[in-house]
């Protein structure tokens, strides 16, 4: 845990006065949402204690004890505050970026239907272009404001929910009988770039795009299918890595093919690599907070664990602060050649 910390600060020494880039967009899922779920009628929303117990605002949205990579990767390009949720971002504060996310969001408009609403990523990329519509009223000038965004940072982090509450939903969807893992990889592939393209379309270049966690490792994951006595499930690891293995050549299209395309790819499996007991990590399967039966989530008002940093989970789902730490911190600097292709973040907001 020391190092992780120790990492984190010496990043942040790196920041400069002045925010990095003009603005940071953010497209996702619950892994990134800071509110945008709170208002909609959902089992996908977590604005109660415990969530947020070591975030400065207390619950806001936010599925985990803290900070998310998001907000992390916003201090660490020089942002003073955090990027607001579009449910109410407004005024002057979109100029500094806008967060899209949605938790049960996925890349499939039908993924996560049966939690309740959620912001699927066609919809985030409709609410990006009000966005852009709100600068351009801001703004008063289209070249400007074109010139603008194409120096902003974009992440965006979705499949997760393609895969847990889809293709391994199978009481709910049909994904897993129509398509084998490979098939259904380039499927959301497909539909990924299609979407990737639009939001470059909409004048993003400098875009981040962040490969899906190990789910089969995920409390969740585990309890619905087991392990026989490994420490992860197998069969969904391998079914999310096809996916991920396809992301790298996409970023070399994009970049090939996309006049001014600056796209990188954040390869979250070597992020995470490696024993987390080196810092300080000792329960890595296991959620902090008491957990709802029903949703994966930590019960209302009910005490988490106390040493939330020695855990890898917050709850069935999501990491703790500790984790999202360390994952932005590499995602911004990357430690090994393999955590980021081609560059980093911090290199593609000097760019």
């Amino acid at each position: 845990m020391a190092s992780v910390l120790l990492y984190f600060l010496e990043l942040q020494m790196l920041v400069r006065a002045e925010p990095q880039v003009p603005c940071y967009f953010i497209f996702g899922d619950s892994l990134v949402d800071n509110g945008n779920n709170n208002a909609l009628t959902t089992l996908a929303k977590v604005n109660f204690p415990p969530y947020g117990i070591d975030f400065v605002n207390g619950p806001t949205g936010r599925f985990s004890n803290g900070r998310t990579t998001a907000d992390i990767l916003g201090e660490l390009l020089g942002f003073d505050n955090f990027i607001l949720p579009f449910a109410t971002a407004r005024g002057q504060d979109i100029q500094r970026g806008v967060n899209y996310a949605s938790g049960a969001a996925g890349i499939r408009a039908e993924t996560g239907q049966q939690v309740g609403d959620r912001i699927s990523l066609d919809t985030q990329l409709l609410n990006h272009g009000i966005t852009i519509s709100r600068l351009l009223t801001l703004q008063r000038n289209l070249a400007f404001t074109k010139d603008y965004l194409s120096k902003c940072i974009y992440t965006v982090g979705m499949g997760y929910n393609d895969y847990l509450n889809n293709y391994y939903s199978p009481q709910y969807y049909p994904t897993s009988r129509l398509f084998t893992p490979d098939q259904y990889a380039v499927v959301l592939i497909q539909q990924y770039s299609k979407q990737l393209k639009i939001l470059y379309n909409y004048g993003a270049r400098k875009v981040a795009v962040f490969g899906i966690w190990q789910l089969g490792c995920t409390p969740a994951g585990l309890a619905r299918y087991g392990t026989n006595g490994s420490a992860c499930v197998k069969m969904i690891n391998d079914a999310v890595q096809l996916f991920n293995n396809r992301l790298k050549p996409l970023v070399d299209y994009f970049n090939n093919n996309l006049y001014g395309a600056k796209f990188t790819y954040i390869n979250i499996t070597s992020i995470t690599a490696g024993d987390p007991s080196a810092a300080g990590i000792t329960f890595v399967n296991t959620p902090c907070c008491n957990i709802s039966a029903t949703t994966g989530l930590c019960i209302e008002n009910q005490a988490p664990c106390s040493n939330r940093n020695k855990y890898v989970f917050w709850d069935t789902f999501h990491p703790t602060e500790i984790i999202n730490l360390f994952v932005s911190g590499r995602a911004y600097r990357a430690l090994s050649p393999s955590d980021a292709y081609p560059i980093d973040i911090r290199t593609l907001a000097q760019l």
